[in-house]
């Protein structure tokens, strides 16, 4: 009986997923819409995560070192910069995703400092200014789903506060396991350092659908608060847990009219301080849906920000529970990290040479969807020790960014840990490679698309160039040991009959191109290679 019931629900969300699928063919993409760089220009556009989880600098400020840096990352041909939370945080090191005051962005002493991890408000609006200077557009980290308490410990809200709650199981939220009872909860926040500036907002509980601490009985769990004015959890969030609108901390609730009015007048003020040109919208699957669809509009609904850019991360690695929210954002509110694509980098990473090549982009919404996805290889939730690691290793790393940077599907991330020295996950063999890449692409991988994917342990596809670029082929390998003549994808360049094509990692390396245009391109050691046309004198 169990195994029926099994099948049929594995036929029923297959059946879902076509019918989704079949949907999103009237739902136009978002990315199209949407400002990826400076206006008016012609360069492919790609993204940097400036940071990593444990992010600091010996010398300077965050937002300092950004500023400094924005010189070099426009030479590599960045065109947006995503900065981690400019939020006070519960504690002077708190990265500001352990949320505290939304308003406080490093201006009022509070939590033990004025600035935040980052630095100060004029660190971080100096900075901005500096990225624009630069053709640097900023993505702003909203984290507008918790604040966060730490149990037994005053570090998140300001008071307590008595109410009454029942605990639910956690691997199905829907199922109370306790009758309702009164607790006690560190859910009062009066900002008191801030003293009303900007917000005059002042949270209780009343704004919070849970908590994950009793003070009254010294408990941990998932307690939903429970009164004449709650709603319960909302309905508009993955299913995940039987409902998964509570994550960790105090879950706001996002149906409260004076939470919706805060929330929606903080997106218009940080765009309108820092300049920034949209967000990164953190943990989406935990949020009222229908509050952030009104969110993102109520924020582009301004004659400077009708191409806001809006990416989320929703996260899961089956593409079927992404499909209905891009359905539900009517394409072009927001994209989506493609965090099914991650998932074949990783899984690509720990099979080595066994792993098919050709199936690198299945199930992935790149594949599905190119106009929504927003590619990466990793972040700061994937690094090794965090909450989602699934870490892509050194002997796939190279590959999976030439897989996102050089193709002309989807928008690139690049993540600061693979390309800056850093103490947690820098490779240097991985970061001078990643810079070839990056300068590649701004400079060669424009065009028309080709794919050569005939080997499952190499493959290639060919960039056909535009009127100002010439276009380059590429080639991907997974076997260090794979025999020289497998290591060879042949493939056609179009109009360079005769021409020659070097290596851009090796200019001794070479490529001869038949009267009909093709060519054997080989791989390298590196197990990737990137050939592009050798001028002509």
């Amino acid at each position: 009986m169990n195994s029926v019931c099994f099948s049929t629900s594995l036929i029923y969300r297959q059946l879902r997923y076509w019918f989704d699928c079949l949907l999103l063919k009237w739902v136009p993409p978002s990315l199209p819409t949407m400002q990826l760089g400076p206006d008016g220009s012609s360069q492919n556009p790609t993204m940097v995560q400036f940071f990593t989880w444990d992010a600091r600098h010996p010398d300077m400020s965050w937002w300092e070192h950004f500023a400094k840096e924005a010189p070099h990352l426009a030479a590599l041909g960045f065109t947006q910069t995503w900065l981690p939370p400019p939020n006070k945080a519960m504690e002077p090191t708190g990265r500001g995703y352990d949320a505290y005051d939304l308003w406080d962005i490093g201006e009022f002493d509070q939590k033990g400092s004025v600035a935040t991890r980052w630095g100060t408000k004029e660190d971080l609006l100096r900075a901005c200014d500096v990225a624009r200077q630069f053709g640097i557009n900023v993505i702003i980290d909203a984290v507008l789903n918790s604040f966060t308490m730490i149990h037994k410990h005053k570090l998140g809200a300001d008071r307590m506060e008595d109410f009454r709650a029942a605990r639910v199981d956690p691997l199905n939220r829907l199922r109370d396991i306790e009758e309702e009872r009164p607790v006690r909860g560190w859910t009062a926040f009066d900002f008191s350092g801030r003293l009303g500036k900007y917000s005059s907002m002042q949270w209780n509980f009343n704004h919070f659908t849970g908590l994950d601490w009793d003070e009254l009985t010294q408990t941990n769990g998932v307690f939903r608060i429970c009164s004449e004015r709650h709603q319960g959890w909302s309905r508009w969030v993955d299913t995940e847990n039987g409902n998964y609108d509570y994550l960790l901390g105090i879950d706001i609730d996002h149906r409260h009219p004076e939470v919706r009015s805060d929330l929606f007048s903080w997106g218009s003020w940080i765009l309108d301080t820092t300049g920034a040109c949209g967000f990164r919208l953190d943990a989406i699957k935990h949020m009222d849906r229908k509050f952030l669809l009104e969110f993102i509009k109520r924020t582009r609904d301004h004659p400077t920000r009708k191409r806001l850019f809006a990416v989320s991360e929703f996260w899961s690695a089956n593409l079927r529970y992404i499909t209905p929210y891009i359905r539900v954002f009517h394409g072009q509110q927001t994209s989506f990290f493609d965090v099914p694509l991650h998932e074949n980098f990783h899984r690509a990473s720990k099979a080595g040479a066994s792993y098919d090549l050709r199936t690198i982009f299945e199930g992935s919404l790149v594949k599905l969807r190119p106009g929504d996805a927003v590619t990466f290889v990793d972040n700061h939730d994937t690094q090794v020790g965090q909450s989602l690691e699934s870490w892509v290793d050194t002997n796939f790393k190279a590959q999976a960014y030439a897989l996102i940077l050089l193709r002309c599907h989807g928008y690139p991330c690049v993540f600061y840990g693979d390309l800056y020295p850093n103490d947690e996950c820098f490779d240097e063999g991985t970061s001078r490679t990643l810079k070839q890449l990056l300068l590649a692409r701004k400079s060669f991988a424009y065009g028309p698309m080709v794919d050569y994917f005939e080997h499952r342990n190499c493959i290639g596809f060919v960039r056909m160039g535009d009127s100002d670029h010439a276009g380059c082929a590429v080639v991907l390998s997974n076997d260090l040991l794979l025999d020289p003549s497998m290591s060879k994808v042949r493939m056609n360049v179009g109009l360079h009959q005769g021409a020659t094509f070097r290596s851009l990692f090796d200019d001794t390396r070479t490529v001869s191109i038949d009267h009909d245009g093709w060519g054997a391109f080989p791989s390298s050691e590196n197990c990737v290679e990137v050939w592009i046309k050798t001028r002509e004198h």
